[in-house]
């Protein structure tokens, strides 16, 4: 079983002649895209690929120990450095390479931002009232107002959030304490930039051993052939688990809201759906439902009768107010297993600000990127927690944002920076048409990449 970084290689199937971290990032596009805010290809501040490879050897090696105990013949798995550079990378490649007319522009800037007093901190809304509240009670004309939210919106899609410089000035003139009383009284989110990285939580919880179902011996021969997840996830996180548990060898059900997700229709478009979406939800069955319905949470747990696991990202107190907890499931399904993705965690209490990557960067004091690197991370660290409940035979898994970047900080070490090998990625189509990548992708209206993981029988 695969548990150790060093047992991971570097290249996997790109046939490059990857040396290491700096290598990766050059050659996959992470210094690309995580460059973008700054004008030029930047290497992340922390060997991310490396920790991101090892995090996914660890969950295939999970998922093959689960394999043996269900009787499907699996001998090995392995994965590479450079395999999961392109997880990471896999939205923005998607995007870049979708056959469509729209076009985007990645202009340099960028949060986080800077107090009159030298205090860096991260601020977050998804709601354009509060952006607009904000912004107004700190005398910013409505124009700019407006013209800003569109790239502040879509930084986690572009790595990037060009805003007009006179943002950026109007709270460099202000003490953080000030703008902190005016985000409280405008319902803005904002985190101080740590400065101390905060590593003390453990990746994922996973309790109630020893009563959960233990699906039966399937024909096909992946680790989760024959089980089915029923997944209930916006944005990142809670998606990309899924994903990866489909790559496993899942059935995923997807819950989306009547019309279907929003984030479906956001450009470029590939085939019949976003290039992004596409990059964390292909292949799994949609079923559209209205959950703030008495019949649609209805027909939710009818749906959780033939399920083994079921995962959702709600905010806090959703679920309970849905009727839709750990119980309520359990009740429908004995010994289905319940994962919850959050934000947080129970780190801030029970009522915490907006929990997405970038605020979670900031409290956590992860090296800062726009790159969505805690939701990718998260996602990885959300399904490596699934994979484990279902080998201990448990009913709850649990994971945050926040225990994501805590294990992240507790994987980060000095790296030695060595000259390049391998020239660096500036364009993702190009990297897509290399046909050195051509084993680690999928070419279908957009660029996909493959599994992370190569199971050998």
């Amino acid at each position: 079983m695969i548990t150790e970084v060093d047992a991971v290689t570097v290249a996997g199937p790109v046939d490059l002649p990857l040396a290491g971290e700096l290598d990766v990032q050059a050659a996959c596009g992470i210094m690309h895209v995580h460059g973008r805010r700054f004008g030029r290809p930047t290497p992340l501040g922390l060997d991310y690929a490396s920790i991101l490879a090892a995090e996914l050897a660890e969950l295939g090696g999970v998922a093959l120990g689960l394999a043996r105990d269900r009787g499907i013949p699996l001998r090995g798995v392995s994965t590479s450095v450079a395999q999961a550079a392109l997880l990471a990378v896999s939205q923005y490649l998607a995007a870049a390479t979708a056959e469509d007319d729209h076009s985007e522009d990645f202009f340099p800037g960028g949060p986080p931002f800077h107090s009159a007093d030298g205090v860096a901190y991260e601020i977050e809304t998804l709601d354009p009232a509060v952006w607009h509240r904000f912004w107004r009670e700190l005398g910013v004309d409505e124009r700019t107002i407006s013209n800003a939210w569109r790239p502040f919106l879509h930084r986690f899609a572009t790595a990037t959030c060009p805003l007009a410089p006179g943002l950026g000035k109007t709270l460099a003139a202000r003490p953080i304490a000030e703008v902190e009383q005016i985000a409280v009284g405008t319902g803005m989110t904002l985190v101080r930039v740590a400065d101390r990285r905060f590593d003390r939580l453990p990746a994922f919880a996973v309790s109630g051993l020893g009563r959960g179902h233990r699906p039966a011996r399937p024909s096909l021969p992946l680790p989760l052939s024959g089980l089915v997840v029923l997944e209930s996830c916006r944005r990142v996180q809670g998606p990309l688990a899924g994903h990866l548990l489909r790559l496993l060898g899942a059935t995923v059900l997807r819950i989306e809201p009547p019309g279907g997700d929003p984030l479906r229709w956001v450009p470029p478009i590939a085939g019949d759906a976003s290039a992004r979406f596409r990059a964390l939800n292909d292949g799994k069955e949609v079923i559209e439902i209205d959950l703030s319905t008495r019949d649609g949470r209805g027909h939710l747990l009818d749906l959780a009768v033939g399920a083994d696991v079921f995962l959702h990202n709600w905010a806090p107190g959703k679920a309970g107010q849905w009727s839709l907890s750990a119980l309520d499931l359990a009740r429908a399904r004995p010994g289905i297993l319940y994962a919850h993705a959050s934000g947080w965690g129970a780190e801030l209490g029970p009522e915490p600000p907006v929990g997405t990557d970038f605020v979670v960067q900031a409290y956590a004091g992860v090296p800062p990127s726009l790159m969505t690197i805690v939701d990718v991370f998260g996602g990885v660290v959300c399904a490596h927690g699934v994979v484990t409940a279902l080998a201990r035979g448990a009913t709850r898994a649990d994971s945050s944002l926040l225990s994501a970047a805590s294990r992240l900080n507790a994987g980060a070490r000095r790296r030695c920076d060595r000259p390049l090998t391998v020239p660096v990625c500036d364009d993702l189509t190009a990297l897509a048409a290399d046909p050195r990548f051509s084993r680690a992708l999928i070419h279908d209206d957009c660029v996909l990449v493959a599994s992370p993981w190569e199971f050998t029988s």
